[in-house]
């Protein structure tokens, strides 16, 4: 057993909050650092539903990775959802963490678990923060150069996508950039990395145009698919580092799109 503190220690080993971007809200959001915790449950975002999973099964840590109170707060009522989670979550004694951005960077955190899965080989930094030697994204080469679309499919198979979306920047895929969540902003750095594509989850219209005229391919496989494998595997990180807690994965979180068939009527 641990206490709620002694847990964010070892988060912020594993996702030194440094890393997280300016604009992030990363750390404990929620509970009381002396608290025990049994049972920790990692999740992408804290909605109500995973909430009420949380509380039924006597969690008493959730790390989710979006975080919540990502905007101001100016009241906390039950007239909306993030406050119905949060008022529940409070009576439940279930305190809050996010690493968010920390983790995306961090070096063994979702960019990193991303090029990995995509076997790319000599993984480097994208982005370099200043002064941290860390930073955001990754990116390194595949052992062959492969056709866009091909790629695209393989991609969307390791990361169990339910739909990828492609932009063609008219080249093979060789050396290959990662950024997860919605990271098109990636894009700039991915070129002057030399990367001829870019993988991420998502992205606007306009950036898929400046996809197209900058000459990188683009290849969108879903927000969730681009990082539920990194709450998994986070969880399976405390586990291994925390004798006594019970960490997994919430198991009712799902994707809230998916791809039908609009060929098909229902």
């Amino acid at each position: 057993m641990a206490t709620v503190g002694e847990i964010c220690g070892v988060l912020r080993e594993i996702a030194p909050l440094e890393l997280a971007e300016s604009w992030d809200n990363v750390g404990l959001l929620l509970g009381d650092e002396s608290a025990e915790v049994r049972r920790l449950m990692t999740c992408l975002t804290l909605t109500e539903d995973v909430a009420a999973e949380a509380i039924e099964g006597a969690v008493e840590l959730v790390v989710s990775h979006h975080p919540i109170f990502f905007r101001p707060v100016k009241r906390l009522t039950s007239g909306d959802a993030e406050g119905r989670t949060v008022l529940s979550l409070l009576r439940g004694g279930v305190a809050v963490y996010s690493a968010h951005t920390a983790f995306d960077s961090a070096p063994a955190g979702i960019n990193q678990q991303l090029a990995g899965l995509l076997e790319l080989s000599g993984i480097r930094v994208l982005r370099v923060l200043a002064g941290v030697g860390a930073g955001g994204g990754r990116f390194g080469e595949l052992r062959e150069s492969v056709g866009v679309r091909e790629f695209a499919k393989r991609v969307g198979a390791v990361l169990g996508a339910s739909g990828v979306q492609v932009v063609s920047g008219g080249r093979a895929v060789r050396r290959v950039g990662v950024a997860c969540g919605a990271a098109a902003e990636y894009m700039r750095d991915a070129v002057a990395c030399g990367c001829d594509t870019l993988v991420t989850g998502e992205a606007r219209f306009h950036a898929a145009l400046e996809a197209r005229s900058l000459g990188i391919n683009l290849i969108l496989v879903g927000h969730y698919a681009s990082e539920r494998g990194g709450v998994e595997d986070l969880a399976r990180q405390l586990g291994v580092r925390l004798a006594g807690v019970e960490c997994f994965a919430s198991r009712r979180e799902s994707d809230p799109l998916f791809c039908a068939d609009v060929g098909e009527a229902e």
